[in-house]
């Protein structure tokens, strides 16, 4: 299990890049494209591979046959919370049910591009939630409410002052900005309730799949390394933290190897 000081790097999971991100992501939800265009990963209209491809928000997408639950079998999801310690809160709830759950609210999740670029994205996945949480460990994150993760300038989410938005769930979702927007599109309270994401398994893996889909998954196609920078950014690459970037880029190489895949080149950041 990673120590305690690894578990708790994603405290500012979002504070780098996301008014950017988020911008595109709003737009991308909200192509109002025709029946047969793609909605692209920067919010355009179009048939192209670039429309279609990677980062495809919603129209016929490029998606593969991949059942994800036939790659994600109950060995390699126990594989992952079976070593963390056995008094550990998220032992009894995390589960691969609760992950399958959401996953049907997430159709493009892993089904883009080749078999081998879905394994690549679940071990992706699994790799930084199992950093972020302590091999699922961690529902909250460690001295969250200690922490001020109130963007106050942000009116658009404005943050509840008896609430804490600190990292929860499997990818620590944390800031006013990301649990306002993760409302919208889940249907929970996020700014109101944002304890949800560490009480109901299922919304706290639609977190996860949510924030991951609209600004992992379009840059997958850069390497790992680049999925770390969109989690982290400057927190952890160029030199930040090599070790924390190293750690998670060791997740994901062993998840390629159980999943059969070749991890491929760009793996750090």
């Amino acid at each position: 299990m990673p120590p305690p000081t690894l578990t708790i790097t994603p405290k500012l999971l979002l504070s780098v890049f996301l008014v950017g991100a988020l911008a595109s992501a709003v737009v991308a939800q909200d192509c109002g494209c025709v029946s047969d265009e793609c909605c692209s990963k920067w919010g355009y209209c179009g048939t192209s591979p670039d429309h279609c491809g990677s980062g495809c928000q919603s129209g016929p997408c490029n998606r593969n046959d991949i059942q994800v639950a036939d790659i994600v079998t109950p060995e390699f999801f126990n594989g992952i919370i079976d070593q963390s310690d056995g008094d550990c809160a998220g032992r009894s709830f995390y589960s691969r049910d609760a992950f399958l759950r959401a996953l049907g609210s997430y159709q493009g999740f892993a089904r883009l591009g080749s078999d081998d670029d879905s394994r690549r994205e679940i071990a992706a996945f699994f790799a930084h939630a199992t950093h972020e949480t302590g091999n699922f460990c961690y529902t909250e994150e460690i001295d969250g409410p200690s922490k001020d993760y109130c963007e106050e300038e942000n009116t658009q989410f404005p943050c509840n002052p008896s609430k804490g938005y600190y990292g929860r769930g499997p990818l620590q979702l944390s800031w006013n900005f990301n649990y306002g927007p993760a409302r919208e599109q889940i249907g929970f309270d996020g700014l109101n309730s944002p304890e949800t994401v560490a009480n109901d398994p299922e919304v706290s893996f639609k977190t996860a799949l949510w924030f991951w889909t609209n600004n992992v998954q379009p840059v997958m196609d850069q390497g790992f390394g680049a999925t770390t920078r969109a989690i982290n950014g400057d927190l952890e690459c160029d030199g930040s933290n090599s070790a924390t970037v190293q750690r998670r880029a060791d997740f994901y190489t062993e998840y390629c190897r159980q999943l059969g895949v070749a991890p491929g080149d760009n793996l750090t950041c």
